[in-house]
């Protein structure tokens, strides 16, 4: 079956929308990037990058080019007012000592009860880097994940245990998914919002844990 799906662009642009002013956040690898698309200086948010960066933002056609201004992703991008430079030290003190709001990552398995799992996909002689994940699901007030709520295969990618190893157990809050928005609760799963056209049956089905729905959705069946 073919299901109505939020486009990476979507996943990204709902993500950001979400994040308040005045937020410093960090943004993972890849598809948590393009959040970076979607806020603008007047929105105040800082965005910090383990590699000792705080205060960047997308580069456009008008920025100069700077061939040593990269994000932990290796991105060219460029700096916002009152943005700064730090020793990698420094920058994972502000990850682990609680000072950033969010954190934005990308993972292969959340579980129901808020662990992540984002690191290693367990394959025999495949080498693997932690990179700083476990310091920032620790370490962020908030964490936020995006990702594809299935596999390329079709398998669920949300669970009621994850089978991966863990980055870390019960910190992640939110997810979004190609298919929905969920908060993780006491509960499990709480669906936010669905991709247009999308059923609750078809939903259930991709996800491998029980899903409640919040009250804005009463409308859907």
């Amino acid at each position: 079956m073919t299901l109505q799906r939020y486009t990476r662009a979507d996943i990204a642009r709902r993500a950001a929308a979400d994040i308040p002013p005045r937020s410093y956040v960090n943004l993972g690898i890849g598809l948590p990037v393009m959040a970076l698309d979607f806020w603008t200086p007047g929105h105040g948010v800082m965005v910090h990058s383990e590699n000792g960066i705080l205060g960047l933002r997308a580069r456009t056609d008008d920025d100069p080019f700077d061939p040593d201004l990269t994000n932990a992703a290796k991105q060219h991008v460029a700096m916002g007012p009152g943005g700064a430079y730090f020793h990698h030290a420094d920058s994972f003190a502000m990850m682990r000592g609680g000072h950033l709001d969010y954190c934005i990552l990308g993972a292969y398995q959340v579980a129901q009860n808020g662990d992540i799992a984002n690191w290693s996909l367990n394959q025999p002689g495949v080498a693997t880097t932690v990179g700083g994940a476990m310091d920032l699901v620790v370490g962020a007030k908030h964490v936020y994940v995006l990702m594809e709520h299935t596999t390329r295969d079709g398998r669920p990618r949300l669970l009621r245990h994850c089978e991966l190893p863990l980055t870390g157990a019960g910190c992640v809050d939110r997810v979004y998914t190609d298919l929905a928005t969920l908060d993780i609760t006491a509960d499990g799963f709480l669906v936010r919002d669905m991709a247009p056209g999308l059923t609750r049956e078809a939903l259930q089905a991709a996800t491998g844990a029980p899903l409640r729905y919040s009250e804005a959705l009463n409308h859907v069946k």
